[in-house]
């Protein structure tokens, strides 16, 4: 197995795995620690052993033991009862093992909504989301935002901090609560999105399991709130961008405009999809939301047989 195979895994199932790490120890440092511990020990041992058969369960057990660990050492210097109880919860039978997709699917969607709680600015929601959702480094996030990166560290530490202290739980919140959060979670998992279809850091143009990753959630969303109108426009606006991602590169990883793309390449499936959820979008009672209305846009792309044919003046019910 090469280097290049290890860091495809990591890439793809790092991010699902924090958030099931974070559910299961409470505690962001410590999940981040654990997760990092189990990285070293697969750089270690699957070059020579090969993968296993589910990568993303293997560093939550694994990540969970070295968060164990990590435990105990404290508790031999702080002797705290507290943390010792810490570790008879961790070692507790799960409702559901970490091999079950269903609950490792969940986490992520629990960890998005955790960055947007209401209690963040905005700013501090994307901060949060593009270091613990995206995987971004503290120093690639402290660019987006044009600062240095010792003042981004301590903004997210701030926020580690106020989750801790405050008691906010690790869990999609009840449904009188959920519009508090849903705009701000919409607008991360477009972010999310973002990141996969024009990367923002690293050698890569796009990364597909980022897009991949948002319209997942997407479709989670649409199922925990069914029939709004602003996420089934985000998830078709989604779905229409990702269809044309064959045709945004050339084989030397430079971009191809609009007009140039060679629509064959597109995912009519995808495109099909995406138009559908338009439709049901802009059906819903009530004034058309943003996301709708850019998705309505993307679809006149997505229906033209060419860019000189794409009809900006089209009408018609779609």
């Amino acid at each position: 197995m090469t280097p290049a195979d290890i860091d495809k895994i990591f890439r793809d199932e790092a991010g699902r795995a924090l958030a099931t790490l974070i559910r299961l120890v409470g505690d962001f440092d410590l999940a981040e620690d654990a997760l990092q511990d189990a990285v070293a020990v697969a750089l270690h041992r699957w070059p020579v052993s090969g993968p296993p058969s589910n990568p993303r369960a293997w560093l939550v057990n694994t990540g969970r033991n070295k968060a164990i660990d990590r435990i105990r050492r404290q508790v031999a210097f702080r002797s705290k009862q507290g943390e010792l109880t810490h570790e008879l919860l961790l070692n507790a039978p799960l409702s559901g093992e970490p091999c079950d997709p269903t609950v490792l699917d969940d986490d992520m969607l629990r960890l998005i909504f955790i960055c947007c709680h209401p209690a963040f600015a905005a700013e501090v929601q994307v901060a949060l989301t593009l270091r613990t959702v995206c995987g971004l480094t503290t120093a690639q996030v402290a660019r987006a935002f044009l600062v240095i990166e010792d003042a981004m560290a301590q903004r997210l530490l701030r926020a580690k901090q106020k989750i801790r202290l405050a008691g906010i739980p690790y869990e999609v919140p009840e449904r009188d609560a959920l519009e508090l959060r849903l705009q701000g979670v919409l607008a991360v998992i477009y972010l999310v999105f973002t990141e996969g279809y024009a990367a923002t850091s690293g050698a890569d143009l796009m990364r597909p399991d980022f897009s991949r990753e948002a319209i997942r959630l997407g479709r989670l969303l649409d199922a925990l709130m069914p029939r709004r109108s602003e996420i089934r426009g985000l998830l078709a606006l989604m779905l229409l961008h990702d269809a044309r991602r064959a045709g945004r590169q050339t084989a030397d990883g430079d971009i191809v405009l609009l007009e140039e793309q060679d629509r064959s390449l597109w995912d009519r499936a995808q495109i099909a999809e995406g138009l559908t959820l338009v439709e049901d979008a802009l059906r819903i009672p009530g004034r058309p939301q943003t996301y709708a209305v850019q998705a309505a846009i993307a679809a006149l792309h997505a229906r033209a047989p060419s860019f000189a044919e794409t009809d900006w003046r089209d009408r018609r019910p779609l």
